[in-house]
C-alpha cells in the first residue's frame, strides 16, 4: 500500500486539529445522528426540544465518546491524539451525554433511564471490545448504531414504543448492517493490507489490474451515497413536522 494511504476515505492528513476532525468520522456521525432525527420525527407528538437534546447527547456520546474509545483501542485511524486526551474526551463526553439523558428522563419518563444506561454500556463495551469482544461485531453494530438511536429518540418524544418505531428501528438496523458489510472489506484494504496484486481477465481478452482503489472505490462511493441519502430522509421528515 502507498505510504500516504489514509485509514478512511474521510481521514485528513495526520496531525493537529485534523486528527480531531478525523476522529469524528464525519459522514458516519451524520448518518447515525440522522437516525435520531428520524425517531423523533416519527413520534406522534412533535417535540423539537427533545430532538435537539437527543442530537446533542448522541453527538457527545457516539460522535465523540465512542469514537475516542475506538481510537484508544488500537488506533484504527492512526491519529496522533495523546492517549490521555482520548480518555478525557471519552469520559467527559459520555458523562455529558448521560447527564442530558438523565435530565430529560426526569422531565419526561423515568423509563428513559434504561436507554441511557444501555447507551453508556454499549459505547464502552463495544468500542473497547470488552468481554472478549462478545459485545462487538456486525449484529451489535446494527443494533447499537442503527436501531438504538431511533428507538431512544422516539421514546424520549413519545414515552412509548409503537409499531412505526419498531419498523423504523428495523430499517436503521438493516441499513447499518449494509454499512458494515460495505465498510469491513474497505477497512481491511486500507488498514491491514501491505500490497495488492493481480488482474481481472475479461472475456474479450482484455484485463483490468487489481489495485487497492479497485477494491475500495465503489464500496466507498456507495457508503457516501447512503450517508447522504439517510441525511436527506431525516431532513425531509423533520421538515414535514415543522411545516
Amino acid at each position: 500500500m502507498p505510504s500516504d494511504a489514509r485509514p478512511a476515505f474521510y481521514a485528513l492528513a495526520p496531525g493537529g486539529w485534523r486528527d480531531y476532525v478525523t476522529l469524528l468520522h464525519p459522514p458516519y456521525t451524520l448518518w447515525h445522528l440522522s437516525y435520531v432525527a428520524i425517531g423523533a420525527a416519527l413520534a406522534p407528538h412533535w417535540r423539537p426540544g427533545v430532538l435537539a437534546l437527543a442530537l446533542l447527547a448522541f453527538f457527545l456520546g457516539m460522535g465523540i465518546g465512542a469514537h475516542a474509545l475506538d481510537e484508544l483501542h488500537g488506533r484504527p485511524l492512526a491519529t496522533r491524539i495523546p492517549a490521555t486526551t482520548l480518555v478525557v474526551l471519552a469520559v467527559t463526553s459520555l458523562a455529558a451525554a448521560a447527564g442530558i439523558g438523565v435530565a430529560v428522563a426526569l422531565r419526561t419518563n423515568l423509563w428513559l433511564l434504561a436507554f441511557v444506561a444501555v447507551g453508556a454500556f454499549i459505547a464502552v463495551a463495544y468500542n473497547l471490545e470488552l468481554f472478549g469482544g462478545r459485545v462487538h461485531g456486525d449484529p451489535w453494530f446494527a443494533l447499537a448504531w442503527g436501531a438504538f438511536p431511533v428507538l431512544t429518540a422516539y421514546f424520549a418524544a413519545a414515552a412509548t414504543i409503537r409499531v412505526e418505531a419498531a419498523l423504523a428501528a428495523a430499517f436503521a438496523a438493516l441499513l447499518s448492517h449494509a454499512q458494515r458489510r460495505l465498510s469491513t472489506p474497505v477497512r481491511l484494504v486500507r488498514r491491514r493490507t501491505r500490497d495488492v496484486t493481480g488482474r481481472i481477465e475479461l472475456l474479450d481478452g482484455s484485463s483490468i489490474p487489481i489495485t487497492a482503489d479497485t477494491l475500495t472505490a465503489e464500496a466507498e462511493r456507495a457508503l457516501q451515497v447512503l450517508s447522504a441519502a439517510v441525511v436527506a430522509l431525516a431532513l425531509a421528515l423533520v421538515l414535514l413536522r415543522v411545516t
